[in-house]
């Protein structure tokens, strides 16, 4: 067995796989046969997926229960009880978690040993069922609190008490209480609950595109994509910073999450903004704000945009399209933002010399897009999801074998499986735990009386439900993951909002992004803390000038619920009006907050520029109309006074 040192070493080199750690140890990989076992798991799961994308979907039972068994043995291993890390040395605790091994084996077992009998059982179950469907449930709360938290334990420890003995609660909350056979039947041994549609979702596209974002990095993608857009922007004013926002954008539009893409591309542009003046709190801020943008954009927005389609029972592709103008609309303003601190500060620029050349960045490292075109033109063409994504992940191994620079080793491309198994888990955990949540709303009839609730509390008024969803969204955020916040919304709260006229799609957009802003919100902004420990400033410091730089964030929801032909709801005119307003929308609300344009404005200017970005944002021509001649106006006066004070050519050339 590994000696505490060695372990201790393994997880300062995290960017190593277990799989190479273990090949780089002098005593061989049997030395150290826990650490094999969770790297053959890995790549167990990740061999399992790939097939079933090939072979063609197994029985739905069969295969989001054995996803699921994977999922949970692994949590187990990687985060064990009463350990720090499950490189730490074993404890008497390590008895328990063998135990709960032992029972999650068991319990697959005998629900895969004869099938067709236990799917012949919903409706009349043993006390066989009803004591694995509890265990279960107890084993899935239990892996929840370890990778996910005790927010999202409570919440599902709420509603299951509350399903089962809602005749001693009150409110909306009373009302006839289910027995514990009717709450297993539904959430254990039926394709609902536990094994409903987050759990689809994640077994069958998510969990691949996951492992195509590994592979896809393995092959050197996130530093081509740093790389290239140094080369496109960094030789401008504030050009690390712009150069974080475009890579965070191309990488967190593969990756999808928003920490992950904070230590990826943050290493690199936050000291790069750092060297040439940005404060350390604001490149923090820059950074954390451009990666969380990632699950908003598309090709492969979060994982919550697949559960969003299932939902709505639409293709990927059209959440996708309908997200793509909101998306670039939030990262432009981010740009904006950056160069409008950049120019306030009169900060410096990087020598030409010290960029990447553009040319030869494409040229090593160009091919590695086709890739992310495979997944766009079969979506396109009208494939699954999970067909684009097992057709990608092969153009990836195949394309980049081509180059020196990219080719990967058959150790990297197990050590990238492995890893995207791993960064499976927590997702896949939160997915299985939002059924529960999902199924006792059902069963109990919660939903329909939260939607009445909210049409009564709003009294009619959309503008009140919104806000009410907005801070719901934003409580929940603190302790949940994007996809369980989303998943609460849609059973609690988007019903409601659509019941009030809002079209569909924005309804579940609007709880999509307020779901995942409180990556940037304090006091809980995981993607700002993690920027903060890169650029060494406050966390909160970060976390609050992440909340000003995101502020798109927060407004865009309301602007698609108002005006939804920015998510491509309606005519193709009123959807190029929305599109155009959106952005001159966000450039005046940006100049606004900001006080500047090609040089520092008065608070007159600000002012109108305010008005100005309520109308373009309003859904109607008129104020459309009003709010361009307004826009130009001030831009033509604007720009003729820098003109004449003779600053306009270094704008221009910057």
């Amino acid at each position: 067995m590994a000696t505490q040192e060695k372990k201790i070493q393994y997880e300062e080199g995290k960017k190593q796989s277990i799989l190479e750690w273990m090949l780089a140890q002098k005593k061989g990989v049997f030395a150290y046969p826990l650490e094999l076992f969770i790297c053959l798991l890995s790549l167990g799961l990740s061999v399992y997926h790939l097939y079933v994308a090939y072979a063609g979907s197994l029985e739905a039972h069969a295969f989001r229960s054995t996803h699921l068994a994977f999922v949970m043995v692994l949590c187990f291993l990687l985060r064990p009880l009463g350990r720090a890390s499950w490189t730490a040395p074993k404890n008497a605790w390590f008895g328990v978690d063998l135990l709960f091994i032992g029972l999650t084996i068991a319990i697959q077992v005998y629900t895969l040993w004869d099938l067709d009998s236990f799917i012949l059982r919903r409706g009349d179950l043993s006390d066989l069922d009803i004591y694995a469907g509890t265990t279960l449930l107890i084993l899935l709360l239990e892996v929840t609190r370890r990778v996910v938290g005790w927010a999202m334990v409570i919440i599902a420890a709420f509603f299951l008490v509350q399903t089962s003995f809602s005749d001693h609660f009150f409110w909306i909350f009373y009302g006839p209480p289910s027995d514990w056979f009717t709450i297993i039947d539904y959430l254990f041994m039926r394709e609902n609950g536990i094994y409903g549609i987050p759990l689809m979702v994640m077994a069958t596209y998510i969990f691949l595109f996951i492992l195509f974002g590994a592979i896809l990095v393995r092959s050197g993608a996130g530093r081509f994509f740093i790389n290239v857009a140094m080369a496109i922007t960094g030789s401008r004013v504030g050009g690390p910073a712009k150069a974080s926002v475009v890579s965070s954008c191309l990488m967190a539009s593969v990756s999808g999450s928003a920490v992950a893409n904070v230590v990826t591309t943050g290493s690199f542009t936050i000291p790069l903004m750092k060297r040439i003046g940005y404060r350390p709190y604001f490149a923090g801020a820059v950074e954390a704000c451009a990666s969380s943008g990632g699950q908003i954009m598309p090709p492969v927005m979060g994982a919550a945009a697949f559960v969003i389609a299932e939902f709505m029972n639409v293709p990927y592709l059209y959440v996708a399209l309908a997200g793509l103008f909101p998306a670039l609309i939030y990262f432009f303003s981010i740009f904006v933002m950056v160069h409008f601190e950049a120019r306030k500060k009169n900060l410096a620029t990087v020598p030409r010399s010290e960029l990447p050349n553009l040319k030869e960045e494409l040229k090593r490292g160009g091919h590695l897009f086709i890739s992310i075109l495979v997944i766009v033109v079969l979506m396109v063409v009208g494939y699954t999801p999970m067909f684009a994504a097992f057709w990608a992940i092969i153009s990836i191994l195949v394309l980049s074998a081509l180059r020196k620079e990219t080719r990967m080793t058959p150790v990297q491309i197990f050590s990238a499986l492995e890893e995207g198994a791993r960064q499976a888990v927590s997702v896949s955990v939160a997915c299985a735990t939002a059924g529960i949540i999902i199924g006792c709303v059902f069963v109990s009839g919660l939903g329909l009386k939260f939607t009445t609730v909210i049409v009564s509390i709003a009294g009619g008024e959309l503008w009140i439900a919104l806000v009410l969803t907005m801070f719901a969204s934003l409580i929940l955020g603190m302790g949940l993951t994007t996809t369980a916040v989303y998943i609460t919304l849609a059973a609690l709260v988007i019903p409601a909002l659509t019941q009030m006229g809002v079209a569909p799609i924005a309804a579940h957009l609007f709880a999509f992004y307020f779901g995942l802003v409180s990556a940037i919100t304090p006091p809980v902004a995981l993607a700002s803390f993690a920027a903060a420990g890169i650029a060494g400033s406050n966390p909160m410091q970060t976390g609050f000038h992440s909340f000003r730089l995101g502020i798109a964030k927060y407004i865009l929801p309301f602007v698609f619920v108002y005006n939804p032909a920015i998510v491509f709801v309606g005519d193709w005119y009123h959807v190029v009006s929305a599109v155009a307003g959106g952005f001159a929308g966000i450039y005046a609300l940006t100049v606004t907050t900001e006080g500047w344009m090609l040089k520092r404005v008065g608070w007159a200017i600000r002012l109108v520029m305010g008005v100005v970005a309520l109308m373009m944002f309003h859904p109607d021509l008129l104020t459309d109309l009003i709010g361009w001649i307004l826009f130009v106006v001030i831009m033509i006066l604007h720009w003729r006074q820098t003109k004449r004070e003779g600053a306009l050519v270094t704008e221009v050339a910057a």
